[in-house]
């Protein structure tokens, strides 16, 4: 039988410690990096949602929306369209082939900026729960 609170207790953790790392990375101008954990940060933290929902474990997805489907948490346009913008710094995160240009720290920490209140959100939910 799954626990499936230690599952939600897993990601929530998870999903504050990459929170607090991608900020450290940004930072030290690790911006590729620091990027890749934003986006960990709420991968995680969706998962925990998941599990709460379905009283299961996560499936291994990393899509943002995806993970929001399976969530069942309704978000307006503007942050389903915010998670969509953060999807690209997973494949960055992993597959050089697909690099770009990365942002620049400004960019990056702008980028910070536009999600902290989701972010806050989605925990916040979930630690109310």
């Amino acid at each position: 039988m799954v626990n499936v609170e230690k599952h939600i207790s897993y990601w929530l953790k998870g999903a504050i410690e990459d929170w607090e790392v991608s900020s450290q990375l940004i930072q030290s101008n690790k911006v590729r990096h620091g990027l890749f954990f934003l986006h960990l940060s709420f991968e995680k933290v969706l998962k925990a949602h998941i599990c709460k929902k379905t009283q299961d474990i996560a499936p291994k997805l990393h899509n943002l929306v995806r993970l929001l489907k399976l969530s069942k948490i309704s978000l307006n346009q503007k942050e389903i369209d915010i998670l969509a913008e953060l999807n690209p710094f997973n494949i960055e995160g992993r597959y050089p082939e697909t690099w770009y240009v990365a942002p620049t720290k400004k960019e990056a920490l702008q980028i910070v900026e536009k999600v902290k209140d989701l972010f806050a959100c989605l925990k916040n939910q979930l630690q109310s729960l």
